[in-house]
């Protein structure tokens, strides 16, 4: 049984929103995995009142099912049992190839509709991936609106033969007409942009907003949990607020488990910055994303902030709240060999390196949790740490230490890696002998901190060499009117929930500068 009752209650009940009578082709072999697909795809049909239907049919990968329509083609093929991770975006393609709208602009419905050439998508995911399903769900949306769109998915694990061919070393992976086409949690307008930058989609015009006869409260640079916080606590205080940032939800997107938020013993990264986007849609905040801040200037007491689609905001305050983003190494090969081996992310890329020899670089608390969930799949984990003595909390050290495949290395300086194809060694300094060593290995996992994204402000603000934002107590910056809160100020702690107050204050101060200065 793949699906117990809580699931198969909730399940039941998504399938009901199918509008249209569905057909599911699948191809079988003799082996243990067509079997498994089989079992879960009667388990998914059982629920669904007679909604869907299922035929044995030869495909050109086995074992794999496609979704259709029952007197349509729709063309979205699984190779893989939809579970972990991808459950929800399998469940949301039925609901979808059922006929239920998405919740899409027009403007991007029309985009897809238009596409005239053929564009066959193959993505390769993994059950533990949290970035995986955003790609995935977009992917099949397209395959939904138009039928010159396929989508496959292709989990690892299940078939390992096609990602091995493949070269599959870090998720999601997506191939366009077998030709490689991008990487990574991409939004539907990212998608939609690649698309057009590669000529196989009409450019649309930026959506330009004139901004002289708008003026706004506020402006909250970023959609994590602190620009989140900040522009809920504003709204309540009905100031005119506008929340700007690439992608909603920042890092914690990249989150697996999150096991201190209080209130929740535990909750993963996605489920949780869908309950903050719930909670934002709640309030008359108005939400542009895919777009990020390129430069803020004061004019007269109001900020002018220019955006990468060329709009401008004008507003009474602005809260800067823009997170930060992995550090990077810096070292010859990490470059060349990202994806290939070199990832930052272990619950989306480790299953690909089950039975191998593998590094995690960073000794804090990522690096010691990163070290843990590698080495019950990992043959062998080399946890790296440049100085002489582990920074991460002690209840995860005394986890780590309890692993017999895990080894330490205390004062060893990253400083090299090398491969032909793919990662093939780490070459590090011993800083007690200046000795140079190596080790044998295919995957290297970053996981050394986080730098502040800043670089945007260009000497607007005080920040300390760190990059990270000066702030006072009520999370003013040195800029009047202009305030900052979350992982890219000189806050001690890079915490959700410190992350949520911080953003509170300065929504909150932010009402507090509009009042005192009659703005």
């Amino acid at each position: 049984m793949f699906l117990d009752e809580n699931l198969k209650n909730q399940l039941k009940e998504y399938l009901k929103l199918i509008e249209n009578d569905l057909l599911i082709s699948l191809s079988l072999d003799s082996g243990e995995k067509s079997k498994d697909l089989k079992e879960f795809l009667e388990e998914v049909i059982g629920e669904s009142d007679g909604k869907i239907s299922l035929v044995e049919k030869k495909l050109p990968i086995t074992p794999s099912f496609r979704i259709d329509r029952k007197n349509k083609e729709i063309g979205i093929t699984y190779s893989g049992v939809p579970l972990g991770h991808e459950f929800e975006s399998f469940v949301i393609s039925l609901i979808q190839a059922g006929g239920r709208p998405p919740k899409i602009s027009d403007e991007a419905k029309k985009r897809i509709e238009s596409i005239e050439e053929k564009l066959d998508f193959t993505t390769f995911v993994s059950l533990s991936c949290v970035n995986c399903p955003e790609t995935v769900s977009n992917l099949n949306l397209m395959a939904v609106l138009n039928e010159n769109i396929s989508s496959t998915i292709i989990e690892g694990s299940f078939n390992r033969k096609m990602a091995e061919e493949n070269n599959i070393l870090s998720v999601p992976k997506v191939f366009l007409n077998k030709e490689d086409f991008l990487s990574g949690r991409k939004s539907l307008d990212e998608i939609l942009d690649k698309l057009t930058s590669l000529n196989k989609l009409e450019s649309t015009p930026a959506l330009e907003k004139n901004s002289s006869d708008e003026l706004y409260d506020l402006l909250v640079i970023g959609q994590g949990p602190s620009g989140v916080s900040a522009s809920i606590y504003a709204a309540r205080k009905s100031l005119k607020t506008i929340m700007v940032g690439e992608v909603f939800g920042g890092q914690v997107l990249d989150t697996g488990s999150i096991e201190n938020i209080i209130g929740n013993k535990i909750i993963e990264g996605p489920s949780y910055i869908s309950g903050l986007k719930k909670h934002v849609e709640d309030y008359p905040i108005e939400l542009a994303s895919n777009v990020r801040a390129e430069k803020i200037e004061k004019v007269n007491e109001i900020f002018v902030t220019s955006l990468s689609n060329k709009r401008l905001i004008k507003s009474k305050t602005v809260i800067v709240a823009t997170g930060a983003s992995y550090r990077n190494l810096n070292i010859p090969g990490e470059k060349e060999f990202k994806g290939k081996g070199v990832s930052y992310c272990t619950h989306c890329d480790g299953p690909f390196f089950s039975g191998m020899d593998v590094a995690v670089i960073g000794g804090g608390n990522s690096g010691v949790e990163a070290a843990i969930d590698l080495s019950s799949n990992c043959r062998k984990v080399y946890l790296i740490q440049r100085s002489d003595k582990l920074s991460a909390d002690e209840v995860l050290q005394e986890r780590l230490k309890s692993k017999e495949n895990v080894q330490i290395l205390l004062n060893a300086v990253s400083e090299e890696i090398v491969g032909e194809k793919k990662v093939e060694k780490l070459i590090y300094k011993d800083k007690n002998t200046g000795e140079k060593k190596e080790i044998n290995l295919s995957g290297i996992f970053v996981q050394i901190g986080l730098d502040p994204n800043t670089e945007f402000l260009n000497g607007l603000v005080e920040k300390n060499k760190l990059g990270e934002i000066l702030v006072d107590e009520s999370q003013m910056t040195s800029q009047k009117g202009l305030f900052a809160a979350g992982d890219c100020t000189n806050s001690k702690y890079k915490q959700i929930v410190i992350s949520l107050g911080s953003g509170a204050s300065a929504g909150l101060a932010a009402y507090d500068y509009i009042v005192r200065n009659g703005l």
